[in-house]
């Protein structure tokens, strides 16, 4: 089913995605996009927010197996805009400024997953502990 045939009733303030599966994934993406849409960003940040989405989530995929994936809406007094929540009961990170290098991966990829997320969004936030599991947070305000 492409992107564009998923669509939220307009008062939809947040959607909850369990990740276990690439379906997972794509459901998580589908939804953020036409929640995104319902806000009113164009098809840059939809790209953009998806991209997000779907970098956190294959994340949340590949090192804890298993997460949540929230797409809300929220204001900061001047404009509206989008949060994501990716939060897992995974391994955690052991060093997060490690992680957060360009080319950096444990897993064999090319290391620009959460660098990258960072540079997409606006407003972007890590935690994690080792065995405890990580949560990052990140908006994208409607300009």
């Amino acid at each position: 089913m492409p992107e564009s045939a998923t669509r939220l009733p307009p008062d939809k303030r947040e959607i909850r995605v369990w990740i276990d599966s690439d379906r997972a994934i794509l459901e998580a993406r589908q939804l953020g996009r036409s929640l995104a849409s319902n806000i009113g960003f164009g098809p840059t940040d939809l790209a953009i927010i998806s991209t997000a989405i779907s970098e956190l989530a294959r994340n949340t995929l590949r090192y804890a197996r298993t997460g949540e994936l929230v797409v809300s809406r929220v204001e900061n007094g001047h404009y509206p805009g989008v949060m994501i929540v990716a939060a897992d009961q995974g391994p955690g990170i052991a060093n997060i400024n490690q992680a957060m290098m360009d080319g950096f991966s444990t897993s064999g990829g090319l290391g620009l997953g959460l660098p990258g997320v960072k540079r997409l969004m606006d407003d972007f936030e890590i935690s994690s502990e080792v065995g405890h599991g990580t949560t990052v947070t990140v908006k994208k305000w409607k300009r």
